[in-house]
């Protein structure tokens, strides 16, 4: 269990971490000022500040010369009159810049102003920026968040959602490097490496053999009567070849070996024998290097897509019948899930970790305020309007969007625990 919360800290920290670099690196880039980047939330436990400090040239070797020249006396009668030369020689050499790093302590620790503090805060998870000006303060200031032009805001803004679809990306590709769980009903390039191949349980229908059994969505289904079971035909035939028999399933369930006894029966007066479960098969897959890069940019669209097409049904359904689906999960029923796929393997958590990073983006960006994308709109109406709103009232619909996230946070977690009951119990209890 203590597994299980390291690594949903780890995971979320990352994710929320890679968003706010985002916000960092193009603030930076854009010739804003950044007061404070932060691994974690605040309060602050200690951060430095890199100081440069320029060194002038200083003389690094001195040197007399002196040339003595004698009279000389010559057969015509001429002289050489002797002469005494002295001259300094110096060399310099130009010293680099020199970086010293301050300790800032604490919250009130003394600190540079116009430097950037990086900080380790008490909350392990995820972090933050505080860029210059972004709460419309010094307006007048080229390094100001406000001074800059709305697009270069804009680029700022989405910046950290930006991340967070490169962050899946990355994911993604490297998972197909070393082989990626993938559904195999579609035809595969050519150059596709498949092993690990195995039948898994995507429904179970209610009143059905396989219900009366607890079957579940998301089994993998090994062997029937100790036949191995490798494709969909394979399962279905030996399931035929026993009308009303009892067969006996080996499953794999988190990580554990499950014996099941199911009586295949006519569901539906076909003449053919079933026990009520929906199919699919599945892989690892693996690619070479660019093809990998190519999966994993088309993979991000398409999860992208499905992503974007479940919000919509998912508010859809809000507004028309007010019901929220069930597969909405907040904090705790994220944890829960970390927990059951940390049990399958580092590419599940691989290939979790990339949904995670694709849903907050998309969440993110939705123009409701205190999300990015609601301060993105405040700027597409400061374009229209030809002058920026009300600092007052942009803070205060800011807060009260943020008033509202909490809310919808807090009943999503006690949806979660109603729903997850015992398991959460369980959870709880190990905590």
């Amino acid at each position: 269990m203590i597994i299980t919360i390291i690594l949903f800290i780890v995971i979320l920290g990352l994710l929320v971490f890679v968003h706010e670099f985002g916000h960092f690196t193009m603030a930076r880039w854009t010739g804003m000022a950044v007061e404070e980047f932060g691994f974690g939330f605040p309060p602050r436990i200690f951060g430095i500040q890199r100081l440069i400090s320029r060194k002038k040239d200083l003389p690094t070797r001195s040197e007399d010369i002196t040339i003595d020249i004698n009279d000389v006396k010559l057969q015509n009668g001429n002289e050489i009159i002797h002469e005494k030369i002295t001259e300094r020689i110096v060399e310099s050499k130009e010293k680099s810049n020199q970086t010293h790093w301050h300790l800032v302590k604490g919250i009130n620790g003394k600190h540079h102003a116009n430097k950037t503090i990086y900080s380790i805060n008490a909350i392990p998870i995820g972090g933050f920026v505080k860029i210059k000006g972004e709460q419309g303060d010094h307006a007048k200031e080229n390094d100001s968040f406000a001074s800059k032009p709305i697009w270069q805001r804009t680029l700022v803004l989405s910046s950290g959602v930006t991340m967070n679809f490169i962050l899946a990306f990355i994911l993604i590709s490297f998972g197909f490097m070393i082989g990626l769980p993938t559904m195999l009903e579609t035809n595969l390039p050519a150059h596709a490496q498949v092993s690990n191949q195995q039948v898994q349980i995507t429904q179970v229908e209610e009143n059905s053999p396989a219900s009366t059994a607890q079957l579940q969505a998301g089994d993998n289904i090994l062997s029937v009567d100790q036949q191995p079971i490798a494709t969909i035909t394979d399962f279905q035939n030996s399931i035929q070849t026993h009308p009303n028999q009892a067969v006996n399933i080996t499953l794999e369930r988190d990580g554990q070996q499950l014996d099941v006894s199911v009586t295949p029966t006519d569901l539906d007066n076909t003449g053919t024998v079933k026990i009520g479960t929906w199919l699919m098969s599945t892989g690892l897959v693996r690619y070479p290097f660019f093809t990998s890069l190519w999966m994993g940019a088309k993979t991000t669209v398409l999860v992208t897509w499905e992503i974007l097409s479940g919000l919509f049904t998912l508010l859809k359904n809000l507004i028309i019948s007010h019901q929220v689906s069930a597969d909405v999960a907040g904090p705790v029923g994220i944890a829960v899930l970390t927990g059951q796929v940390a049990k399958m393997g580092f590419i599940y958590i691989l290939q979790f970790a990339a949904l995670l990073s694709i849903n907050l983006a998309i969440i993110n960006f939705i123009p409701f305020p205190a999300l990015d994308g609601g301060r993105v709109l405040f700027l597409f109406i400061e374009k229209i309007r030809g002058r920026p709103v009300n600092q007052r009232i942009e803070a205060m619909v800011h807060n009260i969007g943020f008033l509202i996230l909490i809310g919808l946070v807090v009943l999503v977690t006690f949806r979660d625990i109603a729903r997850l009951g015992s398991g959460l119990q369980g959870f709880l209890g190990n905590l």
